[in-house]
């Protein structure tokens, strides 16, 4: 999209079901597991950029021994110096030791069998090292050691914390990431106790390693996490390590954020998106699956691997802006959704431009917008072919070699019209000069659009605030001196606020938002206003599950038609006199192409949880109190 957003974070989990010695003798390498490791969160690095972190666990450690390590970045590359300081350590192994199996595990730290890796995306909040995952839950006792990362947003954090602070706990701060380790840890923790107490009286005082032994090859993981989870409201995706050698990744119940997983008899692999898994492993697609929404997969320290539920079910509600925008386009269901959400807006777009193939320059920005883009020449060239058909047939028999040349000549004009420059780096404050600056992001190709006859179409992948089209593109572009500028999105207008990941929490920073409360107020209904905000300020009063979304109610006062007229006002620039229109992707179309994905809340208000509805509410009173902060 023209507007660059942060979003949602990744995760990938390598378990090794052989001994060490078996990967260095099939591949060369004991460290395979963390050569595969860094594939997968270099195949993954779109995920996050704001910080990495690895995390290894060691299976039946020597007493006394380190078994657990962890690295974290936020470095500008933390893939690469993460790895970069590992593989230092890794080379000051004296050679003659390198083959030496033993010696790798009880002295290189992430010689191990369990491994975890996380890509951070800073939705909200500070970007330090401590905000990196995994994050470590320590103890003496091996099994109540805990590692975790995850790709998530919760919506009730303050309830959340809140249950801690009941149970007896103080953790040290109140966010998702430390309230859901210390949940999890809390019932990890109660777990072992309780098997404690209901074994302790088969074994002697001295015999607290066979005790131990018992708790772990019992540990009931889904138990755990069922109990963890169950006032979660949220999207997640998460990925947990037990110093016994357990390990688990879970998936929301509405199947918000996503996660696959890999299996043979050598690893099990999970990560956020399914391609990563093809290209680092090789494997065939049909041999990836998906967790189910509310389940969870648990391997155990002896290999076992169950897929098992832990939350109440819930409607499937797959994020969509997995599919428009964040997940990459080489995965083979995302590649044909992209290019279907594309082929759908050719009519539209052709009525727009009154059928005039020959007057018209069809191209895309940015470069996300590629695939859709080839959807949609598709869907012209498909149209195309039923106007030649009926020129040709209308021609009966009296067929002119001339004419029919003329006819079949006829196509698309598709052009590389806008390219993004280097980032431009502006040390200047004063306002003026900076978004001077700002508008040449962009640089056009000169010379393709004839001036003041063709009509330019560029198709972006998802408009969010207009910001970028405004300030740059839209004037940019208006130097090549188009008839008429048409900007299509081949996601539907964005008009609430995300929760579950995305950095989408504001609605006073949607185009869309700004241009229904213009609307509002250009047809005296300003009375709406505070109306929906009296009923947004009295729903949070209510017990969550009674929170109705009542945002809803403003958005509903007008056509998809009148706002997208409205925001073609509201990013035209100031001294372009082309007109600009705007055509969106109807949420319609979005199913139709992604029908396994119909999480569609940022475009219809239709939230997967009671959470939210409450932020949507939220959202909107901070704006009417002129509060710029988040609404969870």
């Amino acid at each position: 999209m023209s507007d660059f957003i942060k979003h949602e974070c990744g995760i990938a989990v390598v378990r090794l079901l052989k001994p060490l010695d078996y990967y260095h003798q099939k591949y060369g390498t004991a460290m395979y597991g963390l050569n595969k490791l860094y594939l997968l969160m270099q195949k993954q690095h779109n995920r996050g950029q704001d910080g990495a972190g690895v995390a290894t666990i060691k299976l039946d450690p020597e007493p006394g021994t380190r078994f657990v390590s962890r690295y974290r970045s936020t470095d500008s590359q933390p893939i690469k110096d993460i790895f970069q300081r590992i593989f230092n350590r890794i080379n000051e192994v004296p050679k003659d030791k390198f083959n030496d199996i033993p010696y790798l595990k009880a002295n290189v730290p992430v010689a191990g069998e369990l491994l975890l890796g996380h890509l951070r995306y800073g939705t909200h909040g500070k970007n330090g090292i401590e905000t990196c995952h995994p994050v470590f839950r320590q103890s003496n006792w091996i099994m109540r050691n805990l590692l975790l990362a995850g790709n998530f947003n919760l919506t009730n954090v303050s309830e959340l914390f809140g249950h801690l602070y009941d149970l007896g706990q103080h953790p040290k701060e109140q966010s998702d990431t430390v309230t859901i380790l210390e949940k999890i840890g809390h019932f990890l923790d109660d777990e072992v106790q309780r098997m404690f107490h209901f074994y302790n009286t088969d074994y002697s005082d001295d015999e607290g390693q066979k005790l131990t032994q018992k708790i772990s090859e019992e540990l009931d993981i889904q138990r755990i996490l069922t109990r963890a989870t169950r006032k979660f409201d949220g999207g997640f995706a998460l990925a947990g390590l037990i110093g016994n050698g357990d390990a688990f990744v879970m998936r929301d119940q509405s199947g918000i954020r996503p996660a696959f997983y890999y299996k043979d008899e050598e690893v099990v692999v999970v990560a956020s998106e399914r391609p990563a898994i093809q290209t680092a492993f090789d494997v065939h697609i049909s041999t990836i699956k998906e967790i189910d929404p509310g389940h969870a997969v648990i391997i155990k320290k002896d290999g076992q691997v169950s897929e098992v539920p832990v939350m109440q079910p819930a409607p499937r509600n797959a994020c969509s802006f997995e599919r428009i925008y964040f997940s990459r386009g080489n995965d083979k269901d995302i590649y044909n959704e992209r290019k279907k959400l594309g082929e759908q807006l050719a009519d539209r777009i052709l009525k727009c431009v009154d059928y005039d193939f020959q007057n018209t320059v069809f191209s895309f920005i940015p470069n996300t917008a590629e695939i859709a883009f080839y959807g949609l020449v598709e869907g012209l060239e498909q149209r195309l072919n039923d106007i030649k058909k009926e020129k040709i047939l209308a021609m009966g028999d009296n067929i002119k070699p001339k004419k029919l040349e003329k006819i079949l000549s006829l196509h698309p004009r598709v052009e590389k019209i806008a390219v993004k420059d280097i980032k431009l780096r502006t040390f200047i404050t004063e306002d003026s000069s900076r978004d001077d600056l700002v508008s040449h992001v962009y640089d056009v190709t000169y010379g393709i659009v004839r001036n003041h006859i063709d009509t330019l179409v560029l198709l972006d992948d998802s408009i969010v605030r207009g910001t970028t089209l405004k300030q740059s593109i839209l004037k940019i572009v208006a130097r090549l001196k188009p008839k008429k500028i048409v900007i299509v999105s081949s996601a539907p207008q964005i008009c609430f606020p995300d929760c579950y990941g995305i950095d989408m929490s504001k609605v006073k920073d949607f185009v869309a938002f700004r241009a229904m409360i213009a609307l509002i107020k250009e047809h005296n209904k300003e009375h709406l206003l505070t109306e929906v905000y009296e009923r947004c300020k009295a729903s949070m009063d209510l017990p969550i599950e009674e929170v109705k979304n009542e945002v809803q109610l403003l958005f509903e006062q007008f056509t998809q038609e009148e706002i997208s007229k409205k925001i073609a006002k509201i990013i035209t620039p100031k001294g372009v006199k082309q007109e600009v229109e705007v055509i969106y992707q109807s949420v319609e179309g979005l199913h139709q192409a992604c029908p396994y994905h119909k999480g569609d809340w940022y475009f219809t208000g239709n939230y997967p949880t009671p959470g939210g509805n409450r932020v949507a509410n939220k959202s909107f009173v901070f704006y009417m109190e002129n509060k710029d902060i988040r609404a969870y």
